[in-house]
Formats: C-alpha cells, sequence, structure tokens
C-alpha cells in the first residue's frame, strides 16, 4: 500500500491501519470508537515521542524553551502538514467505506494523523513509532534552530512594554459543519489597534490576528 510506503512502515495487522482510516465524517454519524480511540493514543504517543526527541535534540535548553518547541510540534497546524505530505487525505473513509471529502486543513486530517500513529504503535512498540515520527517530523525538526516565538507572544511582550497593557482577543463568529469548523477571532491592542483573524481552532484563529496586527502596524 503506498501509505505504508509513505510511512516506511507494513502494518503487521492491516486492521489497525483500517481502524485509522476510517473517520466520521458528519455529525448525524455516529461515533467511531475505534478511530476515537486510536486518534487518542496517537496524540499521547506523539507527545511523548516529540518531548523525548526534543530532550536528546537540545539537552542544553531550559524547559520554557523545549515547552515552546514542544507546543509548535505536536499542534494541530504541524500534524496537518506531515498528513499533507503523505497524502493522507486520499485514504481517509467513513465507516461504510465511501471517501470523507476534506476541505483544505481540515481538523479531519489531524485527528486521523493522530488516529495513524495510534495505529502503529499498537501494530508494533513505542520506538518504532518514535523512528517513523523522527522521519515524518524532520523537516519541521530541523527548522529555525532558535526556540520558536509565536505571533501571541511577540504581541503579548510589545503590548506590555509599550503601551502597559495585553492583547484581548474576542470570537466573532463560528463557521462551517460541526466537525471541520472554522473560527474568527478578533485582537485588540488599546491605543495600538485591532486586527481578525481565521482558523480551524480558536488558537489557530487568534494567532492569525496576532500576526496580522503586528505586520499591519510593521512591527514584524
Amino acid at each position: 500500500m503506498r501509505l505504508e510506503h509513505a510511512l516506511g512502515y507494513v502494518f503487521k495487522n492491516k486492521q489497525n491501519l483500517e481502524k485509522a482510516c476510517h473517520a466520521k465524517s458528519t455529525r448525524h454519524q455516529k461515533k467511531n470508537q475505534d478511530f476515537e480511540r486510536l486518534e487518542f493514543l496517537g496524540d499521547r504517543v506523539l507527545g511523548l515521542a516529540i518531548a523525548d526527541i526534543l530532550c536528546e535534540k537540545y539537552g542544553n535548553e531550559s524547559e520554557g524553551d523545549l515547552a515552546k518547541r514542544f507546543a509548535v510540534l505536536v499542534s494541530k497546524e504541524s500534524c496537518v502538514k506531515i498528513a499533507e505530505k503523505i497524502n493522507l487525505h486520499t485514504y481517509i473513509t467513513d465507516r461504510d467505506g465511501k471517501k470523507v471529502a476534506i476541505t483544505a486543513h481540515s481538523n479531519i486530517l489531524s485527528d486521523a494523523m493522530e488516529a495513524l500513529l495510534g495505529a502503529i504503535y499498537c501494530d508494533s512498540d513505542f520506538e518504532t513509532v518514535k523512528k517513523i515520527i523522527t522521519s515524518l517530523w524532520q523537516s519541521l525538526l530541523e527548522g529555525d534552530l532558535r526556540p520558536p516565538r509565536d505571533a501571541k507572544t511577540i504581541l503579548q511582550e510589545y503590548a506590555q512594554s509599550f503601551y502597559k497593557c495585553v492583547p484581548v482577543y474576542t470570537l466573532l463568529e463560528t463557521k462551517g459543519p460541526h466537525h471541520a469548523p472554522h473560527f474568527i477571532m478578533k485582537v485588540f491592542v488599546e491605543g495600538l489597534g485591532e486586527s481578525v483573524g481565521e482558523g480551524l481552532t480558536k488558537r489557530q484563529a487568534e494567532q492569525a490576528a496576532a500576526d496580522y496586527l503586528l505586520k499591519d502596524k510593521q512591527i514584524l
């Protein structure tokens, strides 16, 4: 199977792979417990593997800097990037075997990526999953060598330094279906201005809003 080739792993029990690729497509469908259990497990496996990798790679960094790297690497955005890299969207079906329509950067992709990692863990062991995660996340792990500073952090530090206040985030609207919501958030800094951002999660929309405001005011 091409997905196994992209992963660099051949499943001993193909049912584990099938369970990971059977996602719920609409809120009207019954929950797929097999998929959700694998997603739950995969989320924890990914977190432990990334934490282990970071401790090995950046042995002299503080807990705070490691936490910043960790948050980026295990985020839904990163999971979506890896899922797109291995074309995971082409293998996802509902419980009836029908292909699930997935919009760009869908939450289904990040959920399925976590479920897939959970399936590999069930089919093998932690060290095997860690090697696969190290390989798949290599480009993200070898990115900027400095601990990442996200737009929200930069904006908060800037607002506190120059305006003696903190940014205020407000949810303006939630769009899209239940299984793939889309959030619109506004950020406001008294004395600096406001901006609006969108994303698949509230955090992602807040990051986008902060980033737009920083760029609009030529802070970045």
